[in-house]
């Protein structure tokens, strides 16, 4: 039997059951436009639970910052009409929260799950306060990555979760603001994420490919990518008429653009006990050994250089040096079908490193 990984909108997510599906319109615009999106979800098995946004914190004033009050009325509305999720439960809604009146509200109008957005979370004052709001609610609670790439203030926002009481915690990856997105919206930095679980396994992780692609046709590799590396669900923007969105209309996909996208994922098989790739491994555990062997070496030849250096008094950086060295490495990478780029960041890590060594 598989195991368990959490309850969450009164669903026992499974390991073979992934990848777990919320999608919704970025924002809420018209009770029209919600039901008719809720419909299409709710013909959708794999679909969850429906997103959808009512308070907006928007980059630059004068944005469309939804509609509040009353987009939770619609959504309590549909909640309470014979309209159900493909599962037979009733349409289930969750919606951001950036303040303490906002929890508040969705208790009111019936909302169990919300999330606390990319800018909140990077605010640990802030998401005190949502924790005092939350304490005792009983809610589901998605917590955001920050918009930096910062994995102590996205650990510590489900930290102050737990310690509020809230015991049914997801994470939900959305990218990163940097300088340089990589084309997309949000550079994805898969690892962050990745070592996000490795420090807190207990947590269940989606991912959210609209934000980190910023364009709909980034979507489906986005959601692909999460899958092959084992995430446990989804938060994909979905509107009845992406160009006609009020927010984030370059990234929203149709109901028919989603039903295609979920056919086209595989439903993870968790993790696998294939023997045949033992060997394979075996192989790849000694080249990595070898590779530590070698870098101690490396390590204590740089040693072995700051005494030199310090004897004739030479500045440990050596500009000239390191340009050559890093143009015949960068060289000999392509020679052999390496990425450029990962090893020129390979070798900045092991260039500071000797530095800090020879500084020592």
């Amino acid at each position: 039997m598989s195991k368990k990984l959490c309850i969450f909108a009164n669903h026992f997510m499974e390991q073979n059951d992934k990848p777990f599906i919320i999608a919704g319109p970025c924002s809420v615009e018209s009770r029209e436009q919600l039901l008719a999106v809720s419909k299409a979800l709710c013909r959708m098995p794999r679909v969850r639970m429906i997103r959808g946004g009512v308070w907006k914190p928007r980059t630059r004033p004068g944005a469309f910052e939804g509609l509040g009050e009353p987009a939770l009325r619609w959504m309590k509305e549909i909640s309470d009409s014979p309209l159900r999720m493909a599962d037979g439960q009733p349409v289930r809604f969750c919606c951001e929260v950036a303040r303490p009146e906002h929890v508040a509200l969705c208790q009111q109008y019936g909302i169990q799950t919300v999330w606390i957005g990319a800018r909140t979370t990077a605010n640990p004052f802030m998401v005190e306060e949502i924790c005092e709001a939350l304490s005792g609610s009983g809610m589901q609670v998605m917590v955001k990555n920050p918009v930096s790439p910062d994995l102590k203030l996205w650990i510590g926002a489900v930290e102050r979760l737990q310690q509020a009481g809230i015991d049914r915690i997801m994470a939900i990856h959305r990218g990163f603001s940097m300088f340089n997105n990589l084309g997309y919206r949000n550079a994805p930095l898969w690892e962050v994420a990745l070592e996000f679980r490795r420090h807190r396994p207990d947590i269940p992780i989606l991912c959210d490919p609209s934000h980190i692609g910023g364009d709909r046709s980034l979507v489906a590799p986005l959601s692909l990518a999460a899958v092959q590396l084992d995430y446990d669900g989804l938060l994909v923007e979905v509107h009845p008429s992406p160009s006609a969105a009020l927010s984030d209309a370059a990234q929203q996909l149709t109901p028919d653009e989603l039903t295609s996208l979920l056919s086209s994922l595989p439903c993870s098989s968790g993790q696998d006990n294939d023997a045949s790739l033992e060997p394979l491994r075996k192989q790849i555990d000694d080249i990595d050994h070898e590779l530590l062997s070698l870098l101690s070496h490396r390590m204590n030849l740089s040693r072995q250089i700051a005494s030199v250096k310090r004897e004739q008094k030479l500045t440990v950086y050596q500009a000239k040096r390191w340009e050559e060295v890093m143009n015949d490495r960068l060289q000999q990478a392509e020679s052999l079908g390496l990425n450029p780029e990962f090893i020129k960041e390979l070798l900045e890590k092991i260039h500071g490193e000797s530095v800090r060594v020879q500084m020592d």
